[in-house]
C-alpha cells in the first residue's frame, strides 16, 4: 500500500510492538495477572477501615484507650415514647403502661440487654410528654443490624396496642436496617447500570458489536484485577466499600477512555491506506504515548488523596490509583494484541441502521460542527477566550460563599423517612440526645476521690455552662480504669449549635474538673466530634493536596510537552474547570438553584468531602482530553503545519472520541445523580457536570483560542530548562503515500 518504513520510539510503542507481535502471549498474561490477582485478593480477604481509627486528634485517642482497654462497646437503641397532645404525660396510668409494654415486649425478643426505665434514669423531657427506653444490643455492635429485626417488631407491636401514643425506634442498628431496606439495593443497581450504559454509548459511537465491547472488556478486566489488588493491600492500607465504588466509576471512565484513543488512532490510521501492523505500530507511538503521559497523571492526582490523613480518603486515593495503572498498562499492551488477532473482524457485529456509511456520515456532522465552531474561534480567539472565560467564571462565582458540611440526616434523605422523623423528634424533644458526646476517662484508679469529685463536677459544670441539658450518664469500668461520660448536646441535628456545645465541653468544662487531675486522659469523642475533627483535619490537607497535585501535574506536562507555556495553559485551564464544577454545585445544592431539574433539593451546604474529592478526580480525568488533544496539536505542528493549523486539526481529528468518551463519563456519573443520598446525587452532577464542560467549553473553545492567540509561543521552553529529560512525543510518521489527502476537518469513524 505504499507504505514507508515507520520508525517509532518510547515505552508506549515498544510495548505495542511486542504484544502485536507476540500477541497470544500478551493476552495469556493479560488473563493470568487477572485471575491471579482475583485469586490472591480473594484468598486474603478485604481489611476495610475502622471508623473509630480512621481519624486523628481526639476521637482516634478516645477509640485507642477503649480498643487497648478491651472494651466491646454495644449498638445502643432507644425507644421513644410520646403523647400525641398535651393531656396524656409520662406520669400518667397509660404512658406508664406503654413503657412497661415495650420493656417487656423488647426483653422477650432475648436479642437485648441492659433495658432501663425512664423512670428509673430520668430520661423524660421538660414538657413531661416524652420518655426513652434506652437497651443495648447483644453481640458484635457491627453486626447488631442482622439482630435487629425482631427488636424492630416487638416495638410496633407496642404502637398498636397504644394508638394514642407515638412509640418508635432509633439507634445505629436501627437506622442501619432502614437505609438497608429503602436504600440497600440503589448504590449497587447504579454501578451496575454503569456497564449496559457505556456499552449501549459505544455501540452508537462504533456501530459494531465487537469494536464496542474492547473498551467495556478492558475496564471490567482493569476493575476485577484491581478488586483482587485491594484485597492484598488493604493489609497495609485498609480499604472501604467507598473506595470500591470510587474505583469502578474512575476505572470504567479511564478504561473506556483509553481503549477509545487506542482504537480510534488505529482506524484512522487503516483508512488512510496502511496496513494492520504500520497502523498499530503508530497508534502505538501516538495514542500509546498520550495514554501513558495521562495516566501517570491522573495517578499523581488521585496521589494528592494520600496526603489528607483521613483513612477513607487513602483508600479510595489508593483504590482509583491502582486501577488507573492496571487500565493503562492493559491499554498499552493486552489491547494492541487483541487489535492484532481481531484484525478486520472489529468490525464484526454491525448494527442495523448504524452501517459504516451512515456511522461515516454521523461522524462527518459531528466533524462539521467542529470545525464550523473552530472557524470563529480562531478567527477571533480573543473575543472567544474574553467570552468563554467569562462564561467560566460567572458559573463558577457561587463557589464563593462555598459552605461546607457533614450534612444532618434529614439533609442527606429528606422528610421522607420514618427514622429521620424520629431522629427529628427526639432531639426536639431531648437536645443532642440521639447523638451525645463522649467523655472517654482513663485515670490511673478510677475510683480515686479525686477522680470521682472530678466526674461529679464535670457533670454539673457541662449543664450549668449550657453546653448539656443532660442527662449526663457514667458508666465505670472498673477493672480497665476507664469511665464513659454520655453528654447530649445542646443543637441537637443543628450541626453549627452541637459544635459550639461540644467546643464548650473541650476548651471550657474540660480543663475546670477532669483537667485538674494529674495523669488523666479525657479525649472526647461522639458523632458530632467525629465530624468536627474530620472537617478540621480535612481542611488542614487542602493546601498541601492542592500543591501537590498542581506541582506534579505542572512538571509532568512540562516534561511530556517540553514547554513552559502548555504545561501553564494546562493547569489554568483545569482549574477554570474544577472551579466552574464547584459553582454548579453551590448554586443546585447549596442555594437550590435548578435543584428540582436533577431530582435534588437545596440542602444549604456541600458535604464536607466533596470539593477536595472533585478537585483530585477531576483534575486527573480532564487530564485525559487535554493530553490527547494537546498531543495531536503538537504531533500535527512537528509534521510542519502552522499552529493554526495544527490547532484546527488536533481539535477536529480528536473531537469524536473526546466527545464519546465524555458522552459516557457524563452518563455513568449522571447515573450516580439519581441516588437517594444528597451526597451522592452532589458528587455525581459535580463530576457529570465538569467533564461536560471540559470536553466543550475548554477543549472547544478555550484552549484552541488561548493556543492560537499565543501562537508560536506555546513551545516556548527557556534554554536553563533544555536540560529536562526529553520526553516528548514520540516521532511522527509521514502520511501514507498511497492516499490523496483528506480534507481539512473530514471526519473518520470512531
Amino acid at each position: 500500500m505504499g507504505n514507508r518504513d515507520v520508525r517509532v520510539r518510547g515505552l508506549a510503542a515498544r510495548a505495542g510492538g511486542w504484544s502485536a507481535r507476540h500477541r497470544w502471549a500478551a493476552v495469556g498474561i493479560w488473563v493470568l495477572f487477572v485471575v491471579l490477582a482475583m485469586g490472591l485478593g480473594s484468598a486474603a480477604g478485604r481489611v476495610d477501615v475502622d471508623e473509630g481509627n480512621q481519624l486523628k486528634g481526639e476521637t482516634h485517642t478516645a477509640a485507642r484507650i477503649i480498643d487497648d482497654a478491651g472494651i466491646k462497646q454495644p449498638a445502643g437503641e432507644t425507644v421513644l415514647i410520646q403523647s400525641k397532645d398535651a393531656t396524656v404525660t409520662a406520669t400518667g396510668s397509660e404512658f406508664r403502661a406503654a413503657v412497661a409494654d415495650v420493656v417487656k415486649a423488647v426483653e422477650g425478643t432475648g436479642k437485648v440487654t441492659a433495658v432501663t426505665s425512664p423512670y428509673d434514669t430520668h430520661t423524660i423531657s421538660r414538657d413531661g410528654r416524652s420518655a426513652l427506653v434506652q437497651f443495648d444490643m447483644r453481640g458484635d455492635a457491627k453486626t447488631a443490624v442482622q439482630r435487629v429485626e425482631p427488636v424492630l417488631n416487638a416495638v410496633h407491636g407496642v404502637q398498636k396496642a397504644h394508638g394514642s401514643l407515638r412509640i418508635e425506634e432509633i439507634g445505629g442498628a436501627s437506622m442501619q436496617k432502614q437505609y438497608k431496606d429503602a436504600f440497600g439495593d440503589d448504590f449497587r443497581q447504579a454501578e451496575y447500570s454503569a456497564v449496559p450504559v457505556a456499552l449501549g454509548i459505544l455501540l452508537i459511537a462504533f456501530g459494531a458489536l465487537v469494536a464496542a465491547l474492547l473498551p467495556v472488556a478492558l475496564a471490567i478486566t482493569a476493575i476485577m484485577a484491581t478488586m483482587g489488588l485491594m484485597g492484598l493491600v488493604s493489609h497495609l492500607q485498609p480499604m472501604s466499600d467507598t473506595a470500591n465504588s470510587v474505583m469502578l466509576l474512575v476505572g470504567m471512565a479511564v478504561g473506556v477512555d483509553y481503549c477509545l484513543f487506542y482504537l480510534r488512532r488505529e482506524r484512522e490510521e487503516r483508512l488512510a491506506g496502511r496496513d494492520a501492523g504500520t497502523a498499530l505500530r503508530i497508534a502505538a507511538a501516538t495514542s500509546g504515548r498520550a495514554i501513558i503521559v495521562s495516566g501517570v497523571t491522573v495517578c499523581v492526582a488521585m496521589a494528592g488523596m494520600l496526603f489528607t490523613g483521613l483513612a477513607e480518603f487513602e483508600a479510595m486515593g489508593l483504590a482509583s490509583l491502582m486501577v488507573v495503572a492496571v487500565a493503562m498498562v492493559g491499554s498499552v499492551t493486552v489491547l494492541p494484541a487483541l487489535l492484532s488477532l481481531l484484525g478486520e473482524r472489529v468490525e464484526k457485529g454491525r448494527i442495523p441502521f448504524l452501517s459504516r456509511r451512515r456511522g461515516k456520515r454521523a461522524a462527518d456532522e459531528g466533524s462539521r460542527f467542529w470545525t464550523a465552531v473552530l472557524r470563529v474561534v480562531l478567527a477571533r480567539p480573543l473575543v472567544s477566550v474574553a467570552v468563554a472565560a467569562g462564561v467560566l467564571l460567572a458559573v463558577a462565582a457561587p463557589a464563593l460563599g462555598m459552605k461546607t458540611q457533614q450534612l444532618t440526616l434529614d439533609q442527606e434523605f429528606g422528610k421522607s423517612l420514618p427514622i429521620v422523623q424520629t431522629y427529628d423528634r427526639v432531639n426536639e424533644a431531648f437536645p443532642g440526645g440521639s447523638e451525645p458526646a463522649q467523655v472517654v476517662v482513663r485515670a490511673k484508679d478510677i475510683n480515686a476521690p479525686e477522680v470521682r469529685q472530678a466526674l461529679a463536677e464535670f457533670k454539673r459544670q457541662a449543664i450549668a455552662s449550657g453546653a448539656s441539658r443532660g442527662p449526663v450518664d457514667i458508666r465505670l469500668h472498673d477493672g480497665q480504669n476507664i469511665a464513659l461520660v454520655s453528654v447530649p448536646l445542646v443543637g441537637g441535628s443543628d450541626m453549627d449549635r452541637a459544635v459550639k456545645s461540644l467546643d464548650k465541653l473541650r476548651d471550657e468544662v474540660r480543663p475546670a474538673t477532669l483537667g485538674k487531675v494529674d495523669g488523666l486522659q479525657a479525649p472526647i469523642t461522639g458523632q458530632v466530634a467525629g465530624n468536627h475533627d474530620f472537617n478540621d483535619q480535612l481542611l488542614g490537607s487542602v493546601v498541601p493536596v492542592f500543591a501537590f497535585v498542581v506541582v506534579f501535574a505542572f512538571l509532568l506536562m512540562l516534561l511530556s510537552f517540553r514547554s513552559l507555556t502548555v504545561a501553564l495553559t494546562s493547569i489554568v485551564l483545569n482549574l477554570l474547570s474544577v472551579g466552574a464544577a464547584y459553582g454548579i454545585l453551590v448554586a443546585v445544592f447549596q442555594h437550590g438553584w435548578g435543584a428540582s431539574l436533577v431530582g435534588a433539593a437545596g440542602v444549604g451546604a456541600i458535604v464536607t468531602w466533596l470539593p477536595l474529592f472533585l478537585f483530585v478526580i477531576l483534575f486527573g480525568l480532564s487530564m485525559d482530553y487535554h493530553v490527547f488533544v494537546v498531543s495531536r496539536i503538537r504531533e500535527a505542528r512537528t509534521r510542519g503545519r502552522t499552529t493554526t493549523d495544527a490547532i484546527r486539526h488536533g481539535v477536529v481529528t480528536t473531537a469524536g472520541v473526546v466527545t464519546s468518551a465524555a458522552v459516557i463519563m457524563v452518563a455513568v456519573f449522571a447515573i450516580f445523580g439519581t441516588l437517594s443520598m444528597q451526597s451522592m446525587k452532589q458528587m455525581g452532577v459535580g463530576l457529570a457536570a465538569a467533564v461536560l464542560i471540559d470536553a466543550t467549553v475548554i477543549r472547544g473553545v478555550l484552549l484552541p483560542a488561548v493556543m492560537a492567540l499565543l501562537g508560536e509561543r506555546n513551545w516556548y521552553l527557556p534554554k536553563w530548562l533544555h536540560r529536562l529529560p526529553d520526553l516528548t512525543h514520540d516521532e511522527s510518521p509521514e502520511p501514507a503515500a498511497a492516499q490523496p489527502a483528506r480534507e481539512e476537518g473530514e471526519r473518520l469513524p470512531v
